[in-house]
């Protein structure tokens, strides 16, 4: 018997691409070229030219913190983790060679070109950190143990832009390296106020010369420090704050600096005068990287983005990952259409995150003003956001707190010539206080009475918005309904499956109502504590209501007999129901961990228990719909079968649950890719697969397609007759009839046997070859002008059917 597989949680994506400084492979042609990055537990490789994800190299257990390309074979890599390990790649075909156990968090990772059998991490010590030399083995085997360290330099700083290798010095005795370490000190704060802390360093790549980059954004170029007491520094100033990384070019004739104003700047010959700047890079600058030939720059960012930029300071590429805001309050959406998950992203932006590619597909700048980056600043940003079933609504709600509250209350419509939404009402102040939820209501949304919108604040009531007929087409929104309940804060609210229903939660109580006539129809009480979340069961589940509070009880009522069907003591912090099952996920916070837990609501029993599943605290969760069913073998993990789980960490890590193992979790990218010889896929194979895939499916499925059709669209009856009765014909696998010689006849192999049963086999194998006996008719031999007429109707193009 096979054991169940256990279940997995998966980083899937969202990591940091700013993690680590990004490194470009050596290539003769910018086709050929790729960026190396770090993302969370994977590295990943972009194509410079497309910017598509090529492959994810996976296999470390913890964050990745460094990548370094193999000084002596350019087409290996080296990556270090907080896992302890350094695995060697070959990283165009995506092979794990060997991988080196060192038994210590590896907090950075440096490959230098004269140490052939070993590299250099910073390791911690107690309160300090520690730069150390690995030996690495090359005995034969996957797994090694690197055990043979070598203390370099005590107290160094944890960040790997504060280290940094210079050019190399070799002893005439010997092939020995020689450690020049020299020390320079500044007061921290000079007479006239500036921070002298260091944040960043590099080196010359061919001269004694040493960048450093300061708190108060002044760089320093030190020179002659090879002499006692007589190094000299010369001071390059531009940036307003502190410097965050710098990096010389490839032949030393300029230094590229960046900090948090989103600017490159590229310094000529160490002069203050001479500097050139691209600017509007989004958000501050974590690193800069430099192609082997110089051709490329590359700067990640605080926004997970990661830009490429040619040599002469022009823009060419971007890769934008899911941008970490700083407070998410709408939680995690799908949209229908795309099947992404939307969040904050950008100040006052909405971001639409691909959850295939790990690539943000567009932002949606719904505040529409120009965000000021300026501590201390109120300004606007969004605060809710829903969507109606099938993502022709989108409604979002954004707030600025100043000495008084303002609120807007936005609904946007999906434009399917520019296939973007286009603002269609603009609703100031939709209440008096802070909005806490808000939902739609839309069993059908080709008939806009079904359509409304609720919204519940902290004014103590709740208000329906319906779409008004007037001069617009599409119409707009106004307020239909409003209700309270005994003065209290409306906190949630949600619709029923069939939409007849509305509950909305008023701290300790929840209400139904009737959303036809608006009637109140019954309350639920569970004292103690305020209802957290709610949310209704479906499918055969749709008669329950499900609730948590925050005093640590789960609860489930009966809404046939209004009575309470059972209740758990659980401190729920996150309650989502899966649109495609009856299956409710539950994560719970207790002693700084996280546990889930799936049941139906007509069963007390869990499905799925997973104790202790993670030391973060979860924020948001989102079941994604799949494109196609999962195979499950376990009933334990059913729920699993048409959506997948999501969900978002308290410090922004975007995780899933998965039964599969590494070895089983490759993405369709991947897979595609081990099919087609490793090429990158780009969205015009992806729609070319998928044409192809149409096209052979064709035939099976026309008789459907004219079925389906509205007749008012199809062509005259004539017309489509030849192509209904070309699809009944057999496969051109199959002998076709005119290929089969007329002056030779062929004997049946069945004519001597006057089994019914041999003479249908007989049939089924000289099938369009001859005449055949069947039942004890002989089918009628095809005359010249009806074969004529049979070759005519097969060279017709029917592919225009296909549109319908």
């Amino acid at each position: 018997m096979v054991a169940p597989a256990a279940l997995r949680v998966v980083r899937c994506g969202g990591g940091a691409l700013h993690g680590a400084r990004a490194v470009f492979s050596v290539g003769a042609r910018q086709a050929g070229r790729f960026l190396l990055c770090a993302s969370g537990d994977f590295v990943k490789m972009y194509s410079v030219a497309t910017e598509e994800l090529v492959r994810l190299l996976r296999g470390h257990g913890d964050l990745v913190t460094g990548v370094q390309l193999a000084p002596h074979n350019h087409l290996q890599l080296y990556s270090s983790s907080l896992d302890g390990t350094i695995k060697l790649w070959d990283f165009t075909d995506g092979i794990l060679i060997k991988t080196f156990t060192v038994g210590h968090q590896l907090l950075a990772l440096y490959a230098l070109p004269a140490s052939e059998d070993s590299v250099f991490v910073i390791i911690p010590k107690r309160d300090t950190y520690q730069l150390v030399s690995v030996k690495l083995t090359k005995a034969a085997g996957q797994d090694m143990e690197a055990k043979e360290l070598s203390v370099v330099l005590e107290g160094v700083d944890a960040s790997p832009k504060c280290t940094a290798f210079g050019r190399e010095v070799y002893s005439p005795l010997g092939d020995w390296l020689l450690s020049l370490l020299f020390k320079f000190s500044l007061r921290a704060t000079n007479k006239k106020g500036g921070n002298n802390v260091f944040t960043c360093v590099a080196c010359h790549p061919h001269e004694d010369c040493i960048a450093t980059g300061h708190a108060d954004g002044k760089i320093r170029l030190w020179r002659n420090f090879n002499h006692k007491k007589e190094y000299t520094f010369s001071t390059l100033h531009w940036h307003h704050d502190k410097v965050l990384d710098l990096a010389f070019s490839v032949e030393g004739t300029s230094l590229l600096s960046g900090g948090v104003e989103s600017v490159l700047v590229q310094w000529h010959s160490g002069s203050d005068c001479k500097k050139d700047f691209l600017p509007r890079l989004g958000s501050a600058i974590e690193y800069v990287s430099i192609s082997s030939d110089g051709t490329f720059y590359c700067t990640s960012h605080t926004d997970n983005r990661i830009t490429i930029i040619n040599s002469n300071l022009r823009f060419s590429k971007t890769i934008q990952g899911l941008i970490k805001a700083r407070d998410i309050k709408t939680g995690l959406v799908v949209d229908p259409r795309t099947k992404a998950l939307v969040l904050n992203g950008e100040p006052g932006h909405l971001q639409f995150y691909c959850l295939q590619s790990d690539k943000q597909l567009y932002s949606l700048d719904i505040v529409q003003q120009e965000y000021i980056h300026q501590a201390g600043l109120n300004q606007s940003d969004l605060a809710r956001v829903a969507f109606s079933a099938q993502g022709k609504w989108l409604a979002t709600v954004e707030e600025r707190e100043e000495t008084d509250l303002e609120l807007q209350l936005k609904l946007w419509f999906f434009d399917e010539e520019t296939q973007s939404f286009r603002l269609n009402t603009r609703i100031s102040m939709p209440h008096e206080d802070h909005v806490t939820a808000m939902c739609f209501r839309d069993m059908d949304e080709m008939e806009d009475d079904s359509l409304m919108l609720v919204t519940t604040g902290r004014d103590c009531v709740f208000k329906v918005w319906v779409i008004l007929e007037d001069t617009d087409p599409e119409g707009n929104w106004s307020c239909d309904f409003v209700g309270s309940y005994h003065g209290y804060q409306a906190t949630n609210c949600c619709f029923s499956e069939d939409g007849s229903l509305l509950a909305v939660s008023f701290e300790e109580t929840v209400t139904v109502w009737d959303s036809s006539t608006w009637d109140l129809k019954c309350t639920f009480c569970h004292p103690p504590g305020k209802i957290r979340t709610i949310c209704f069961g479906r499918l055969t589940c749709s008669k329950y209501l499900i609730g948590a509070t925050d005093h640590g009880f789960l609860c489930c009522w009966n809404l046939l007999s209004c009575a309470l069907e059972w209740s758990a003591h659980l401190n729920v912090v996150v309650l989502q129901p899966d649109p495609l099952s009856e299956y409710i996920a539950a994560f719970s916070w207790l002693f700084k961990e996280s546990s889930l837990f799936v049941f139906k609501p007509n069963e007390p029993r869990p499905i799925c228990i997973q104790r202790k599943f993670c030391k973060e605290r979860i924020q948001f969760a989102a079941f994604v719909p799949r494109d196609v069913p999962e195979t499950i073998g376990s009933e334990k993990y059913l729920w699993l079968r048409r959506s997948q789980l999501f969900f978002l960490t308290d410090t922004q890590e975007l995780m899933t649950v998965s039964t599969k193992s590494l070895e089983e979790r490759l993405t369709l990218s991947s897979k595609q890719l081990a099919v087609e010889e490793s090429l990158p896929v780009t969205p015009f194979s992806l729609l070319l697969g998928k044409h192809r895939q149409q096209q052979s499916q064709e035939d099976v499925d026309l008789g459907k397609i004219l079925l389906h059709t509205p007749a008012h669209v199809l062509p005259s009856a004539s017309f489509l007759c030849p192509i209904f009765i070309n699809s009944l014909l057999v496969s051109k696998e199959n002998k076709s009839v005119e290929e089969a010689p007329a002056e030779v006849e062929m004997e049946s192999e069945g004519a001597e046997d006057d089994s019914d049963e041999e003479n249908t086999v007989t049939e089924m194998k000289q099938e369009d070859i001859m005449p055949t006996e069947s039942l004890g008719e002989t089918t009628h031999k095809l005359s010249k002008s009806e074969e004529k007429e049979l070759r005519k109707i097969r060279k017709t193009d029917y592919s225009w059917i296909s549109v319908f």
